[in-house]
């Protein structure tokens, strides 16, 4: 018997983040282990009246890709890929695991290899979100992987994920409505303004956000959302930050994160856990080294650090830069074959001025 909040969620992603309607091409990129979400995603999409193609991967078989093939193999772009990301009408990306640590052992030079391959693609759906030709969310099914990383036992973790996502509730749309106008409120009161500076334990950060647009992440784009973000002016960030929580890519666990800045580059960055790693990303082109987005996590419904980025940036009473590629819909121009989210918790002695005004305090919005 199929979980009711599985078919709550696929709803909710089918009907309300992406808006399937009659006629759309909606491709679905899950790990197989997402199947349950999948068929049911699908049984959505068709009675909305949407077409699909699903395309699936496995942990195993990327590791193999990574590890045998030589650097032409890696650069090599699938048409039907490159197809599907001009000319899908919607994206609906399942993740799940069977080893989240899978390509810990991988050389680190061959996914920056792979991913500078497909830069092109990356700026394809950049540009395609921000002019609203590809509809696109990221989920995520609930998987033993997953729940482990969250040192959770999967059922405590399959309620996490739907309590996250409002699919054990009788109506989530309503819920994720009241999420969208109250931060809608912030987003309207930070038009047009132009500095803000982040202090606390962990940041003394400075940067501009004048010209930049704030968007309001209420479950459209991400399941669950939970944000507000912007591109900050890309030359403007300066000052230093301790990131309070590991950051994960690619498989990798980066741990007591330091970075500074100077007129919007990082100049200096270490790390207490795989610093090697770190400095190979920031490496990887020009625009790494630059923020391509600035947040604040608003859903105080998320509390606990679980090592996934869909969830962990969103903890109510956070901030995230994510070192990279910007959204064009904020104004960001910054380009780069990564977008890294790291994350600093500022719920004790930390505060947020915006044009010397205060708008947060110890992890709450005070505006």
């Amino acid at each position: 018997m199929t979980d009711p909040r599985l078919e709550k969620l696929a709803n909710i992603l089918v009907n309300y983040s992406t808006k399937v309607k009659p006629g759309d091409w909606v491709w679905i990129s899950a790990n197989v282990l997402a199947l349950p979400l999948v068929n049911e995603t699908v049984r959505q999409i068709l009675r909305a009246g949407g077409q699909f193609n699903v395309l699936m991967d496995q942990d195993d078989l990327t590791e193999i890709n990574l590890s045998e093939s030589t650097v032409e193999q890696l650069q090599w772009i699938s048409p039907i890929e490159k197809m599907l990301y001009e000319n899908a009408d919607v994206l609906i990306a399942l993740r799940a695991a069977s080893n989240t640590r899978s390509l810990g052992g991988v050389d680190p030079n061959k996914p920056r290899t792979r991913q500078q391959a497909r830069r092109d693609l990356t700026q394809t759906y950049l540009r395609r979100s921000a002019e609203g030709s590809l509809r696109w969310v990221l989920s995520v099914y609930p998987c033993q992987a997953y729940s482990q990383e969250a040192d959770m036992s999967l059922r405590e973790y399959e309620d996490f994920v739907y309590g996250a996502t409002f699919a054990d509730q009788p109506d989530p749309v309503s819920l994720w409505q009241t999420m969208h106008d109250n931060q809608q409120r912030l987003v309207e009161w930070l038009k047009g303004k132009k500095e803000i500076i982040v202090r606390g334990p962990n940041v003394d950060l400075k940067l501009s956000v004048e010209g930049r647009t704030f968007v309001n992440d209420f479950g459209d784009k991400n399941m669950p959302g939970g944000e507000v973000f912007t591109g900050p002016v890309e030359n403007s960030v300066n000052g230093w930050i301790k990131y309070t929580y590991p950051a994960i890519y690619s498989g990798r666990e980066v741990e007591g994160i330091e970075l500074e800045f100077k007129e919007g580059q990082v100049v200096s960055s270490k790390a207490q856990k795989n610093e090697e790693f770190l400095n190979s990303m920031l490496a990887s082109d020009a625009g790494a080294r630059y923020v391509g987005e600035f947040a604040l996590g608003t859903n105080f419904g998320i509390q606990r650090f679980t090592k996934n980025i869909l969830f962990d940036e969103k903890i109510g009473g956070s901030i995230h830069l994510a070192l990279g590629s910007g959204y064009p819909e904020t104004g960001s121009v910054n380009q780069s074959s990564i977008h890294w989210d790291m994350i600093c918790d500022m719920r004790q002695d930390s505060e947020i001025r915006v044009d010397k005004e205060l708008i947060y305090k110890d992890g709450k919005i005070v505006v």
